[in-house]
């Protein structure tokens, strides 16, 4: 049982229950206590569900699954966002529509996984239950804000874990612990019965240690709620069957550095450069090109659709209550005062950015099939090195190379995949960020399983 998530995926791994070759509550509680161990080193979970009963049907039938506490409800349990101010209150009264359906899906839900505060830092490190390491090597974070899930993955706990992505959260922790993650299009997976969080940058997935597991759980999640403000076209087959099928001679456009931004390292260029040769090895038609669209406008709005969403959420969810001394960390109050300085028209200015650059990328993606890129503008990120106890500047800072290629696809809503193809010359996993047209998943997991089956990633582990 220890090592049956380093040889099965989700899917394997519901297939043995379904034929009764593993039982369900052995294999709950087999992982349970697996992942206790695990997390005495890497502190990845925050809270074990020891009331969670195997499923009885669903493609992910008895899989053991854990929730980010961010952005999705389980009823009965609080959703405390990685702060000390919202630990113990309010209860969440029933399960968000996207945990519904991981339900209904067999997916049995264990417990809950550390992120940073509000999910503000692209890295795990808040001051309220503290730091997750990377399982590659315990002085580096996993990343943010959706590191306790990549972690507890990476170390083969589990199969895959729930992320959310306001602006690279799910990629970025893929990158940095060697797993796939894919950030779905606007409005693909409802966030019922909240409307939208970040103007509708925000999204939710899983990170997965295989394509095809993302693709399945994708076919479980998809859809709109009656009144969700956002909807999209659903794809001409399902998720899966994309994993299965050529992508085809896809135009791709390769680029050596962010948009607006400064010389990568060598290693990540080379990275790029290396995946845009086994591109072309596949059949592909690859040039270096990139979008043109204001990336400093693009930053500053995006940074004000935060600020201003963390006030309002800080209002919304406290009830009335004052935060007191301690109660929410230094980057998170100072974020909240510029959120509420924040006029309507500065608002308005900052979704219409938004809405700017999701024109230039969509007149780009109509000469391309997709953008390449690596996932960071860094190699790895030692702990410590994204802090909320400093001034809003340094942080800003410290997070602008996390990232430099991932925000533009949450502003302008368009799907976005981290895959583990090359590595640092010490071992440590370097994601290849793909980008394509909005509603375009089909796209990327035909992509992915294709370069999955060319340059496997699986064995490569902690």
């Amino acid at each position: 049982m220890d090592d049956l998530f380093a040889t099965h995926d989700a899917l394997a791994v519901a297939d043995l229950v379904r034929t009764r070759k593993l039982g369900a509550r052995e294999l709950l509680d087999g992982t349970l206590a697996n992942l206790r161990k695990l997390n005495g080193a890497l502190n990845a979970i925050t809270d074990f569900y020891d009331d969670a009963l195997p499923a009885a049907e669903g493609p992910f039938q008895g899989v053991p699954y854990v929730i980010k506490q961010l952005m999705a409800d389980c009823a009965g349990h609080p959703t405390t966002l990685g702060s000390k101010f919202f630990a113990k209150q309010p209860l969440a009264v029933a399960d968000s529509t996207a945990v519904a359906r991981m339900r209904k899906a067999g997916l049995v839900i264990v417990g809950r996984t550390n992120t940073s505060e509000f999910g503000l830092a692209p890295t795990t490190e808040p001051a309220f239950g503290g730091a997750t390491v990377n399982p590659w090597r315990t002085d580096l974070s996993p990343g943010g804000s959706s590191g306790g899930s990549a972690a507890i993955v990476a170390a083969r706990g589990l199969p895959m874990g729930h992320a959310t992505d306001g602006g690279g959260s799910i990629r970025i922790p893929a990158s940095l612990c060697g797993l796939f993650g894919l950030k779905p299009s606007r409005g693909r997976i409802s966030l019922a019965p909240i409307g939208e969080t970040l103007a509708g940058a925000g999204a939710q997935h899983c990170v997965a240690l295989s394509v095809r597991d993302s693709a399945a759980l994708l076919d479980a999640t998809a859809g709109s709620e009656p009144g969700d403000p956002y909807g999209i076209a659903s794809p001409s087959g399902s998720f899966l069957d994309a994993t299965k099928k050529s992508p085809g001679k896809l135009r791709v456009a390769f680029m050596r550095t962010p948009v607006g931004g400064a010389a990568l390292d060598p290693m990540l260029v080379k990275a790029v450069e290396g995946t845009a040769k086994l591109l072309e090895d596949l059949g592909h038609h690859v040039e270096e090109a990139a979008p043109d669209y204001d990336a400093a406008a693009l930053n500053a709005a995006f940074w004000m659709v935060m600020s201003a969403n963390t006030y309002t959420n800080i209002q919304l969810r406290s009830a009335g209550r004052t935060p007191g001394p301690g109660d929410l960390e230094p980057v998170t109050v100072e974020t909240a005062k510029r959120g509420g300085a924040v006029s309507a028209n500065d608002y308005i200015r900052g979704v219409q950015t938004f809405h700017r650059t999701g024109r230039a990328l969509g007149a780009f993606f109509g000469k391309y099939d997709v953008l390449l890129s690596t996932t960071l503008a860094r190699t790895s990120l030692p702990l410590g090195t994204v802090r909320m106890d400093g001034t809003l500047e340094q942080f800003d800072e410290q997070v602008a190379p996390m990232t430099a290629f991932t925000a533009v696809c949450n502003a302008t809503g368009v799907p976005a995949m981290s895959v583990p193809l090359e590595w640092t010359d010490d071992g440590l996993p370097i994601g290849l960020h793909f980008v394509a047209r909005l509603g375009a998943e089909e796209t990327l997991y035909a992509l992915a399983a294709q370069l999955e089956q060319a340059r496997p990633w699986r064995n490569r582990r902690p």
